[in-house]
Protein backbone atom coordinates (compact mmCIF):
# COMPACT_ATOMS: atom_id res chain seq x y z
CA UNK A 1 0.00 0.00 0.00
CA UNK A 2 1.25 3.54 -0.99
CA UNK A 3 -0.06 7.07 0.39
CA UNK A 4 -1.96 8.82 -1.70
CA UNK A 5 0.07 12.11 -3.13
CA UNK A 6 -1.00 15.05 -1.24
CA UNK A 7 -0.89 16.78 -4.23
CA UNK A 8 -3.85 14.14 -5.58
CA UNK A 9 -7.67 15.06 -5.48
CA UNK A 10 -8.43 12.07 -3.84
CA UNK A 11 -5.59 12.18 -0.86
CA UNK A 12 -7.87 14.15 1.49
CA UNK A 13 -11.02 12.43 0.97
CA UNK A 14 -9.08 9.13 1.60
CA UNK A 15 -7.22 9.82 4.75
CA UNK A 16 -9.57 11.68 6.00
CA UNK A 17 -11.05 9.72 9.72
CA UNK A 18 -8.11 7.07 9.11
CA UNK A 19 -5.11 6.22 11.11
CA UNK A 20 -2.02 5.33 8.84
CA UNK A 21 -0.03 2.27 10.58
CA UNK A 22 3.69 2.67 10.23
CA UNK A 23 4.91 -0.90 10.67
CA UNK A 24 8.70 -2.01 11.67
CA UNK A 25 8.96 -5.55 9.98
CA UNK A 26 12.30 -5.71 12.06
CA UNK A 27 11.11 -4.59 15.60
CA UNK A 28 10.68 -7.30 18.12
CA UNK A 29 9.95 -10.95 17.44
CA UNK A 30 6.60 -11.47 16.11
CA UNK A 31 5.68 -13.41 12.71
CA UNK A 32 5.04 -10.41 10.69
CA UNK A 33 1.97 -12.17 9.20
CA UNK A 34 0.36 -13.02 12.27
CA UNK A 35 0.91 -9.99 13.51
CA UNK A 36 -0.77 -8.05 10.50
CA UNK A 37 -3.43 -10.35 11.06
CA UNK A 38 -4.09 -9.24 14.72
CA UNK A 39 -3.41 -5.51 13.49
CA UNK A 40 -6.44 -5.57 10.93
CA UNK A 41 -8.51 -7.30 13.32
CA UNK A 42 -8.14 -5.47 15.96
CA UNK A 43 -8.77 -2.43 14.05
CA UNK A 44 -11.95 -4.30 12.26
CA UNK A 45 -13.54 -4.81 15.59
CA UNK A 46 -13.61 -1.28 16.07
CA UNK A 47 -14.86 -0.07 12.51
CA UNK A 48 -11.95 1.63 12.22
CA UNK A 49 -10.41 2.49 8.57
CA UNK A 50 -6.61 2.30 8.45
CA UNK A 51 -3.80 1.69 5.83
CA UNK A 52 -0.39 -0.33 6.38
CA UNK A 53 2.54 0.41 5.67
CA UNK A 54 5.73 -0.94 6.31
CA UNK A 55 9.22 1.25 6.89
CA UNK A 56 11.83 -0.12 4.63
CA UNK A 57 14.94 1.32 5.64
CA UNK A 58 16.33 4.02 8.21
CA UNK A 59 14.43 7.40 8.14
CA UNK A 60 11.50 6.10 5.73
CA UNK A 61 9.43 5.85 8.72
CA UNK A 62 10.05 9.87 9.03
CA UNK A 63 8.86 10.37 5.19
CA UNK A 64 5.65 8.20 5.64
CA UNK A 65 4.69 10.53 8.85
CA UNK A 66 5.27 13.70 6.57
CA UNK A 67 3.04 12.39 3.75
CA UNK A 68 -0.02 11.07 6.48
CA UNK A 69 0.44 14.76 7.97
CA UNK A 70 0.11 16.14 4.47
CA UNK A 71 -2.55 13.77 3.47
CA UNK A 72 -4.98 14.36 6.21
CA UNK A 73 -4.64 11.01 8.28
CA UNK A 74 -6.40 11.49 11.73
CA UNK A 75 -2.89 9.54 13.68
CA UNK A 76 -0.04 7.95 12.69
CA UNK A 77 0.46 4.64 14.84
CA UNK A 78 3.71 3.34 15.36
CA UNK A 79 4.21 -0.66 15.05
CA UNK A 80 7.27 -1.03 16.47
CA UNK A 81 10.19 0.44 18.98
CA UNK A 82 11.54 3.73 20.29
CA UNK A 83 13.75 3.92 17.64
CA UNK A 84 11.06 4.00 15.14
CA UNK A 85 8.65 6.06 17.50
CA UNK A 86 11.33 8.41 17.16
CA UNK A 87 11.33 8.62 13.32
CA UNK A 88 7.79 8.82 13.10
CA UNK A 89 7.73 12.19 15.66
CA UNK A 90 10.44 13.81 13.26
CA UNK A 91 8.29 13.54 10.92
CA UNK A 92 5.46 15.20 12.73
CA UNK A 93 6.76 17.71 14.68
CA UNK A 94 4.74 20.68 14.05
CA UNK A 95 1.86 19.29 12.00
CA UNK A 96 -0.42 18.76 14.99
CA UNK A 97 -1.20 15.14 13.79
CA UNK A 98 -1.26 12.89 16.71
CA UNK A 99 0.84 9.79 17.22
CA UNK A 100 0.00 6.48 18.62
CA UNK A 101 2.20 3.78 19.55
CA UNK A 102 1.62 -0.31 19.65
CA UNK A 103 4.72 -1.51 21.42
CA UNK A 104 6.67 -3.99 19.31
CA UNK A 105 10.00 -3.23 20.23
CA UNK A 106 12.81 -5.26 22.65
CA UNK A 107 12.86 -2.64 25.45
CA UNK A 108 9.54 -0.41 24.55
CA UNK A 109 10.72 2.08 26.95
CA UNK A 110 8.47 5.20 26.02
CA UNK A 111 5.57 3.18 25.96
CA UNK A 112 6.23 1.51 29.81
CA UNK A 113 7.01 5.40 31.06
CA UNK A 114 3.66 6.75 28.99
CA UNK A 115 1.53 4.33 30.45
CA UNK A 116 0.75 3.01 27.00
CA UNK A 117 -0.48 -0.99 27.17
CA UNK A 118 2.17 -3.62 25.69
CA UNK A 119 -0.54 -5.93 24.60
CA UNK A 120 -1.83 -5.15 21.30
CA UNK A 121 -5.48 -5.00 21.61
CA UNK A 122 -5.11 -2.41 24.61
CA UNK A 123 -2.91 -0.48 22.63
CA UNK A 124 -4.82 -0.03 19.66
CA UNK A 125 -7.98 0.87 22.09
CA UNK A 126 -5.57 3.74 22.72
CA UNK A 127 -4.71 4.27 19.63
CA UNK A 128 -8.22 4.86 18.39
CA UNK A 129 -9.86 6.24 21.58
CA UNK A 130 -6.82 7.72 23.18
CA UNK A 131 -6.18 11.22 24.94
CA UNK A 132 -3.91 13.45 22.18
CA UNK A 133 -1.56 14.86 25.46
CA UNK A 134 1.46 17.10 24.28
CA UNK A 135 4.85 15.78 25.72
CA UNK A 136 8.39 17.51 24.70
CA UNK A 137 11.00 16.09 22.21
CA UNK A 138 14.78 16.62 21.45
CA UNK A 139 16.30 17.29 18.43
CA UNK A 140 19.81 16.73 17.14
CA UNK A 141 20.46 17.54 13.93
CA UNK A 142 16.61 17.63 12.67
CA UNK A 143 16.50 14.47 14.31
CA UNK A 144 14.14 14.21 17.00
CA UNK A 145 13.84 11.94 20.42
CA UNK A 146 11.43 11.32 22.95
CA UNK A 147 13.46 9.68 25.51
CA UNK A 148 17.50 10.09 26.13
CA UNK A 149 20.08 11.08 23.14
CA UNK A 150 23.47 10.06 24.37
CA UNK A 151 27.31 9.95 23.89
CA UNK A 152 30.28 8.02 24.66
CA UNK A 153 29.49 4.55 26.81
CA UNK A 154 25.38 4.44 26.44
CA UNK A 155 25.84 4.43 22.29
CA UNK A 156 28.08 2.30 22.83
CA UNK A 157 26.18 -0.30 24.49
CA UNK A 158 23.31 0.12 21.63
CA UNK A 159 25.93 -0.61 19.01
CA UNK A 160 26.77 -3.61 21.11
CA UNK A 161 23.15 -5.09 21.21
CA UNK A 162 23.15 -6.06 17.71
CA UNK A 163 19.85 -7.29 15.79
CA UNK A 164 21.10 -11.02 16.12
CA UNK A 165 21.75 -10.57 19.86
CA UNK A 166 18.07 -8.72 20.65
CA UNK A 167 16.24 -11.72 18.43
CA UNK A 168 17.84 -14.60 20.49
CA UNK A 169 18.40 -12.68 24.08
CA UNK A 170 15.72 -9.65 24.05
CA UNK A 171 16.38 -6.89 26.42
CA UNK A 172 19.19 -9.28 28.00
CA UNK A 173 21.64 -8.20 24.88
CA UNK A 174 21.46 -4.52 26.61
CA UNK A 175 22.70 -5.81 29.27
CA UNK A 176 25.17 -8.00 28.26
CA UNK A 177 26.34 -4.99 25.82
CA UNK A 178 26.53 -2.51 29.03
CA UNK A 179 28.66 -5.33 30.99
CA UNK A 180 31.47 -5.95 28.44
CA UNK A 181 31.54 -1.83 27.61
CA UNK A 182 31.84 -1.17 31.58
CA UNK A 183 35.16 -3.20 31.84
CA UNK A 184 36.91 -2.02 28.76
CA UNK A 185 35.18 1.66 27.74
CA UNK A 186 38.12 4.33 28.29
CA UNK A 187 37.28 8.07 29.20
CA UNK A 188 36.81 10.65 26.78
CA UNK A 189 37.73 14.71 27.58
CA UNK A 190 33.58 15.61 27.38
CA UNK A 191 33.14 19.65 26.73
CA UNK A 192 29.81 20.38 27.27
CA UNK A 193 28.03 23.82 27.10
CA UNK A 194 24.56 23.31 29.04
CA UNK A 195 22.81 26.65 27.81
CA UNK A 196 24.69 29.80 29.43
CA UNK A 197 26.92 26.77 31.86
CA UNK A 198 29.94 25.55 30.33
CA UNK A 199 31.97 22.29 32.19
CA UNK A 200 34.80 20.39 31.18
CA UNK A 201 35.01 16.60 32.46
CA UNK A 202 37.09 13.09 31.88
CA UNK A 203 33.68 11.03 31.51
CA UNK A 204 32.62 7.56 29.90
CA UNK A 205 29.30 9.33 28.84
CA UNK A 206 27.08 11.88 28.59
CA UNK A 207 22.90 11.55 28.75
CA UNK A 208 20.30 13.79 27.76
CA UNK A 209 16.96 12.95 28.87
CA UNK A 210 13.88 14.45 27.59
CA UNK A 211 12.57 12.42 30.94
CA UNK A 212 11.92 8.67 32.04
CA UNK A 213 13.16 5.66 33.54
CA UNK A 214 14.76 2.73 32.24
CA UNK A 215 12.65 -0.40 32.56
CA UNK A 216 14.83 -4.00 33.21
CA UNK A 217 12.02 -6.23 32.37
CA UNK A 218 13.71 -9.64 32.04
CA UNK A 219 14.59 -9.38 36.01
CA UNK A 220 12.48 -10.82 38.31
CA UNK A 221 11.11 -7.85 39.62
CA UNK A 222 10.10 -4.82 36.98
CA UNK A 223 12.81 -2.16 38.42
CA UNK A 224 13.28 1.14 37.36
CA UNK A 225 16.83 1.97 37.07
CA UNK A 226 16.71 6.25 36.50
CA UNK A 227 18.94 7.59 34.46
CA UNK A 228 17.79 10.81 35.28
CA UNK A 229 15.95 12.56 38.33
CA UNK A 230 12.87 11.77 36.19
CA UNK A 231 11.95 15.28 34.71
CA UNK A 232 8.56 16.30 33.47
CA UNK A 233 7.43 15.44 30.03
CA UNK A 234 6.42 19.09 29.62
CA UNK A 235 9.08 21.34 31.44
CA UNK A 236 10.98 22.47 28.53
CA UNK A 237 14.28 21.11 30.10
CA UNK A 238 16.49 18.50 29.38
CA UNK A 239 18.13 16.10 32.04
CA UNK A 240 21.75 16.23 31.47
CA UNK A 241 23.57 13.74 33.07
CA UNK A 242 27.31 12.90 32.83
CA UNK A 243 28.84 9.60 33.53
CA UNK A 244 32.25 9.99 35.18
CA UNK A 245 33.49 7.00 36.96
CA UNK A 246 37.28 7.01 37.70
CA UNK A 247 37.73 3.19 37.73
CA UNK A 248 35.42 0.23 37.45
CA UNK A 249 34.80 -0.10 40.76
CA UNK A 250 33.18 2.92 40.64
CA UNK A 251 30.54 1.84 38.31
CA UNK A 252 28.96 0.02 41.36
CA UNK A 253 28.23 3.93 43.25
CA UNK A 254 27.30 5.55 40.06
CA UNK A 255 24.37 2.92 39.58
CA UNK A 256 23.17 2.31 43.22
CA UNK A 257 22.73 6.65 42.99
CA UNK A 258 21.14 6.14 39.86
CA UNK A 259 18.43 3.92 41.24
CA UNK A 260 17.87 6.06 44.43
CA UNK A 261 17.91 8.96 42.62
CA UNK A 262 20.61 10.22 44.16
CA UNK A 263 22.65 13.31 41.69
CA UNK A 264 23.09 15.62 44.23
CA UNK A 265 27.07 16.07 45.22
CA UNK A 266 28.87 13.69 43.40
CA UNK A 267 31.90 13.85 40.72
CA UNK A 268 31.13 10.21 39.73
CA UNK A 269 27.12 11.48 38.12
CA UNK A 270 26.86 14.86 37.78
CA UNK A 271 23.60 16.33 37.06
CA UNK A 272 22.66 19.52 35.23
CA UNK A 273 19.21 21.00 33.60
CA UNK A 274 19.13 22.85 29.92
CA UNK A 275 17.53 23.86 26.99
CA UNK A 276 20.35 23.66 24.50
CA UNK A 277 23.08 21.21 25.07
CA UNK A 278 26.49 20.97 23.16
CA UNK A 279 28.70 18.13 23.88
CA UNK A 280 32.57 17.83 21.95
CA UNK A 281 34.86 15.56 23.04
CA UNK A 282 38.81 14.28 22.46
CA UNK A 283 38.76 11.69 21.10
CA UNK A 284 34.98 11.48 19.32
CA UNK A 285 32.85 9.10 20.54
CA UNK A 286 30.00 7.47 19.09
CA UNK A 287 26.55 9.09 19.77
CA UNK A 288 22.94 7.89 20.11
CA UNK A 289 19.34 8.29 19.50
CA UNK A 290 16.73 6.80 21.35
CA UNK A 291 18.57 4.08 21.14
CA UNK A 292 19.50 3.92 17.45
CA UNK A 293 23.31 4.86 16.50
CA UNK A 294 23.62 8.21 15.15
CA UNK A 295 27.09 8.87 14.27
CA UNK A 296 29.90 10.51 16.68
CA UNK A 297 30.09 13.88 18.31
CA UNK A 298 29.63 16.88 18.43
CA UNK A 299 26.26 17.15 18.80
CA UNK A 300 23.92 20.12 19.54
CA UNK A 301 20.25 18.75 20.78
CA UNK A 302 17.22 21.20 21.77
CA UNK A 303 14.37 20.88 23.65
CA UNK A 304 11.24 21.33 21.29
CA UNK A 305 8.63 21.92 24.04
CA UNK A 306 5.21 20.32 22.85
CA UNK A 307 6.76 18.65 20.47
CA UNK A 308 4.52 15.59 19.65
CA UNK A 309 0.64 14.89 20.58
CA UNK A 310 0.95 11.62 21.53
CA UNK A 311 -2.35 9.21 22.24
CA UNK A 312 -2.24 8.33 25.68
CA UNK A 313 -4.92 6.06 27.81
CA UNK A 314 -7.47 8.27 28.96
CA UNK A 315 -8.08 8.52 32.65
CA UNK A 316 -10.93 7.54 34.66
CA UNK A 317 -13.76 9.91 35.04
CA UNK A 318 -13.83 10.56 39.20
CA UNK A 319 -17.29 11.15 38.78
CA UNK A 320 -17.35 14.74 40.76
CA UNK A 321 -18.98 17.79 39.11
Amino acid sequence: MSIPSPSSPTAASHAAGRTLVVLNPKAGQDDLGTLRRKLGGAFAARAAPFDLVESERSGHATELAREAARAGYRAVCVVGGDGTIAEVATGLVGTGVPLAVVPRGTANQLARNLGIPLGLEAAVEVALNGEPSPIDLGQIDGRAFALVAGAGFDAAVMAGATRERKERWGFAAYIYSALKEALSVAPARFEITADDHRLEVSAVSVMIANGGALFLKYLPVRLPLTPTPLSSWTDGLFDVVIVAPRRFPDWAGVLWSAARRRFAGSDRLIHLHARTVRVVTDPPVPTQVDGDVAGMTPITARVLEGGARVLLPRKPSTGKR
